[in-house]
């Protein structure tokens, strides 16, 4: 391969692509590639960082602690902070996300965030939540998505007393239903995490540069050493805007995962794909996969991500996908069993799985999961055994 490709950013899917072709790989982090789905198991304590490092590039060129500031559409370069540019005959850019930080009390106007204070998106931020938690901590995550939920259950893990705050109605509301949602909130109760759903967080306790407490909306304060922001993230967009390249919430690509212009593509979560932002692993890697057909000059499309979302809680699995709540003329079907814990629903519109959610026993998530991803007709059987170990096949 002659081209000269150039990946912008050693997250999941430029990893993946410098596994898979020869690139020059620019990452901003000092680290190697890693897996980010992992980084709360590093938090607990379960496995080292050296664990979690992706596969080496292939024959490539991969230069960490390397800043991009610019790209030249004209020459054909980007620039880097250090000075120096790099051609490219292609440019990918796998720039990833940013985590969101609230407008709270306590942050407005800052710098930096304050002693205590920690993001959990990267594993610099993963590293200095491990430096600060111990036994008898007090730590309050803020926002109850997977990634709170995540963060709780590993300070948790680490003899942390942890106070999560959603301000939702209920936990991971874009993949799990209240009925869900509530066993897991027992569940990490179990774990020692005191859950508060529609509670939102209206400023920052600090004293001489570090975070004392948490301050609620209704006036009630939460004595805090370290506090989670886990409220999200937002795609970095920041070079392709100033490219002039064609960004909406994330960078527009079609299904060749071009960008406006066609020498500079996106993959991961920075890109933006039939009006969609995906976020996830599955979605990065499967563009990433994608790209690299593409750029040997092999046929392929992308035609978006049907993913599945896993987590693991210690002893408790969970498993969702698609549309875990039902449009009037769906049929649902649930099984819960409360004294296991275990919980299954699945939802379908006309002949077709759309959505479905289970915790505790997965045994039927492969069958189902592959039903959902290949959009088939389901047998012509009862529903329930769509909830069989086997999935009802």
């Amino acid at each position: 391969m002659s081209e000269r490709i150039v990946v912008v950013g050693g997250g999941t899917a430029g990893a993946r692509l410098a596994e898979r072709l020869p690139v020059t790989l620019l990452g901003e982090e000092p680290h190697a590639p890693y897996n980010r789905v992992l980084l709360a198991d590093v938090l607990a304590g379960r496995y080292g960082p050296d664990v979690i490092t992706l596969p080496a590039a292939r024959d490539g060129a991969a230069r960490r602690g390397v800043r991009v500031t610019g790209i030249d559409r004209e020459t054909r370069e980007v620039r880097c902070a250090d000075g120096t540019r790099v051609a490219y005959d292609r440019l990918v850019l796998a720039t990833g996300s940013n985590p969101v930080l609230p407008p709270l009390r306590g942050l407005a106007g800052q710098q930096s965030l304050p002693a205590g204070v920690q993001a959990f998106r990267t594993l610099d931020d993963c590293l200095a939540l491990d430096a600060l938690v111990r036994p008898g901590a007090r730590a309050a995550v803020i926002g109850g998505g997977l990634l709170g939920v995540s963060a709780a259950r590993a300070l948790a893990a680490r003899g942390a007393e942890v106070v999560l705050a959603q301000q939702g109605e209920h936990l991971m509301e874009r993949q799990l239903d209240p009925d869900a949602s509530e066993l897991l909130r027992a569940h990490l109760a179990g774990l020692g995490v005191e859950v508060h759903t529609e509670c939102r967080v209206r400023g920052l306790k600090v004293a001489d540069g570090a975070v004392t407490a948490v301050e609620l909306a209704d006036g009630f304060v939460l004595d805090a050493d370290l506090v989670v922001l886990a409220c999200g993230v937002r795609p970095r967009v920041g070079l392709a805007l100033e490219a002039g390249l064609d960004v909406r919430r994330g960078i527009v690509v079609d299904d060749e995962l071009r960008t406006s212009d066609p020498y500079i593509h996106a993959v991961g979560d920075c890109a933006e794909h039939d009006g969609r932002l995906y976020g996830l692993a599955g979605a990065a890697l499967e563009q990433a996969d994608v790209l690299a057909e593409l750029l040997q000059s092999r046929p392929a499309a992308y035609r978006g991500t049907r993913a599945l979302t896993r987590l693991s809680l210690d002893t408790l699995e969970l498993a969702a996908f698609g549309e875990a709540v039902p449009q009037p003329g769906d049929d649902t079907v649930r099984l819960a069993d409360a004294t296991s814990g275990a919980y299954r629903k699945v939802v379908v519109r006309g002949d077709r799985l759309v959505g479905g959610v289970l915790l505790g026993d997965l045994g039927a998530v492969g069958t189902l999961a592959r039903a959902w991803e290949g959009d088939e007709a389901l047998p012509d059987a009862p529903l329930l055994h769509l909830l069989t170990h086997d999935g009802g096949s």
